[in-house]
């Protein structure tokens, strides 16, 4: 008679990836910086909701680099954006727009 093998060992825990929340977080602070400044205020308030979230143990550690990376994105693509109205409202960058499409029409 042989001996029966041992049991296969049980199945190896599914690892806990970063939430979709830190991941759309970075992604808008990117298209924040890089075409769209409208979506910085987005990024910055997603991504302090999500490291809020991993502090209270409701969203995975794992998101935590993602969600810090598309805060500071975020912050610093709202601080361009803030600095761009200034300066179409309060230094004259609409009449430097219409003076350069009149000059090219």
């Amino acid at each position: 008679m042989e001996p029966t093998p041992p049991p296969p060992p049980p199945p190896a825990a599914p690892q806990a990836g970063s939430s979709s929340q830190a991941t759309i977080s970075l992604v808008l602070g990117i298209v924040g910086i890089v075409c769209c400044g409208l979506a910085a205020p987005f990024a910055w308030w997603m991504g302090q909701k999500e490291i809020a979230a991993i502090e209270a143990g409701a969203s995975s550690e794992a998101g935590r680099g993602l969600a810090t990376a598309g805060k500071i994105l975020g912050i610093i693509g709202t601080i361009l954006l803030v600095l761009a109205l200034i300066w179409v409202v309060g230094f004259g960058g609409l009449a430097f727009l219409s003076a350069l499409s009149g000059a090219n029409g």
